[in-house]
């Protein structure tokens, strides 16, 4: 658990309730919780699924960790100790989004099982959705559309998970994406068909 190193503190509740925001926004908020390697597709599910929402007249926001590391976490690393951090402080983020009444979808590799089950620990039951892209190694070797793989194969980066650092694939998932068959137009689908029928968007 992180220290809480300022103890003149206190939580303040709102006067509005997260669910009078929820009402306003005509659905509720929860956070989608894409993970996956490197090139599996996460990020690009994760804006389709944006777009129809939008499309929807639902309320929504992509917290990528590309973004994310350019600005609040600009001074974390790839190290175990960092990626937890980085982890940590976008599973507080999302929580702030969530409880707004934003349909959160996150996506980050979050290669560690304990990392994410510890964000999770931050919601309700059933406002965290953990969502596993999952694509081979192999497949996303084959896309690398930014040469990290191979980079990382040639010795130039470190801590690259799927080559010298590990990925643990979620053991219970809500929802598991087939990325080595399917297209991003189909998995986008299969997110909002799951929204849907789990009275998210209602």
């Amino acid at each position: 658990m992180t220290e809480q190193k300022a103890t003149n503190v206190t939580w303040h509740e709102h006067r509005v309730s997260k669910e009078d925001r929820f009402k306003l926004m005509g659905h509720k908020g929860a956070v989608l919780w894409f993970t996956g390697l490197s090139a599996c597709g996460k990020s690009t599910v994760a804006n389709t699924v944006d777009h129809l929402l939008h499309e929807l007249g639902k309320h929504s926001y992509v917290l990528d960790g590309d973004n994310i590391r350019m600005g609040l976490n600009k001074n974390l690393g790839f190290s175990a100790d960092d990626r937890a951090e980085n982890i940590r402080r976008i599973g507080e983020v999302a929580k702030l989004f969530a409880s707004a009444g934003l349909v959160t979808l996150t996506a980050f590799i979050s290669p560690y099982r304990a990392d994410r089950d510890k964000v999770r620990a931050l919601f309700q039951p059933g406002e965290f959705i953990e969502i596993y892209v999952n694509a081979s190694l192999e497949t996303c070797e084959k896309r690398d559309p930014k040469g990290l793989y191979k980079k990382a194969r040639a010795g130039e980066l470190k801590n690259f998970t799927g080559i010298d650092d590990p990925y643990e694939a979620p053991e219970k998932a809500e929802l598991v994406l087939d990325a080595n068959t399917k297209g991003i137009d189909e998995l986008a689908a299969e997110v909002v068909a799951f929204l849907k029928n789990g009275g998210y968007l209602a």
